[in-house]
């Protein structure tokens, strides 16, 4: 199993609208093939950096929703809401 970890940095005022198409995004991840899981969570330092951290089967199927064109058509309007390019980590564990 693996771990992504998205950060992503919202322009100012998009919270809402984040808020509701984040939601859209997560729905269409789970019939992703090797989608385990996944939340988003909210900096409480600063909310305008949002975090999502998925649980995959392994770096194949990640890849795969990655470079999906399902993706690319539920984030086409997250990403006009970031100030700068998202981040993404995957990880795995070493035990």
């Amino acid at each position: 199993m693996i771990k992504v970890i998205i950060e992503r940095v919202l322009a100012d005022d998009m919270e809402r609208t984040y808020d509701s198409e984040i939601r859209k995004s997560l729905k269409a991840i789970m019939t992703a093939k090797g989608y385990i899981s996944g939340a988003s969570y909210i900096n409480v330092d600063n909310p305008n950096i949002r975090t999502i951290i998925t649980n995959w089967d392994n770096v194949g199927c990640w890849n795969r929703w990655h470079k999906s064109t399902t993706r690319r058509e539920v984030n086409k309007t997250i990403i006009l809401m970031l100030k700068q390019d998202e981040k993404v980590k995957v990880l795995m564990s070493q035990l």
